[in-house]
């Protein structure tokens, strides 16, 4: 459900918020508006809403989470942006290049993770809303190292695993537990269910079914 501005007092930005935890938006709300000159004039719990809200509003910046009901936050970047004269800024929890690299290409100005200090997301509205680009620190060699390999969309999924990740995605394939893979790579088992967690959000695969499915589709194991 939306919620509307309760302040009539003179600031410079409006943000729109979206997130589906109504907590988060709570206290994103506070930092935000605690400073004086940054007002939220509506938040959403989904990303359609999110849409919805920006067209109604035409915020300066819209502050969005990546996974959300209904509309992904990649999604509803795309259609903000197309709307024209509203910035995106991204805030999230993942930090992942496949993440940061599809929210970029969807049109966002900025992406911020969660763990980042609470100045940090008012450094990203100030930027965004100047019509410069921010980046979070913590993601910021991501962007780097990409640029340097070229990545671009044309390169394919696998491009988003690491080595070792490539290879614990292989071996859950054909078929082998965490237990398994950890002996064969040396590894603990934690480590193993670590990097399987890792390639399983990277790829947006929830079930073993899914990750078998895609390594045959990209050729790791045969059919």
């Amino acid at each position: 459900m939306s919620t509307e501005p309760t302040s009539s007092r003179s600031v410079s930005t409006r943000v729109v918020l979206a997130d589906d935890h109504g907590m988060v938006r709570e206290a994103l709300r506070k930092l935000i508006e605690a400073r004086g000159d940054i007002q939220v004039v509506a938040e959403a719990g989904d990303g359609r809403e999110a849409v919805e809200l920006c067209a109604r509003h035409r915020p300066d910046v819209a502050v969005i989470d990546l996974w959300m009901p209904r509309l992904s936050g990649a999604d509803a970047t795309r259609q903000i942006v197309s709307q024209g004269g509203t910035a995106v800024l991204i805030l999230t929890m993942h930090e992942s290049w496949s993440h940061v690299r599809d929210a970029l290409m969807a049109g966002a100005s900025g992406y911020v993770v969660k763990t980042a200090a609470s100045s940090q997301l008012l450094e990203a509205i100030d930027a965004v809303r100047a019509g410069r680009a921010f980046v979070s620190p913590a993601i910021s060699q991501h962007v780097v190292d990409a640029v340097r390999a070229g990545d671009d969309r044309r390169a394919g999924p696998l491009a988003v695993l690491t080595e070792r990740e490539r290879q614990v995605l292989q071996l859950v394939a054909e078929g082998l537990s965490s237990k398994e893979i950890a002996a064969q790579l040396g590894l603990s088992v934690k480590t193993a269910d670590a990097h399987r967690a890792n390639l399983m959000s990277k790829l947006q695969i929830r079930k073993t079914s899914g990750l078998v499915r895609f390594a045959i589709r990209e050729g790791l194991i045969a059919p």
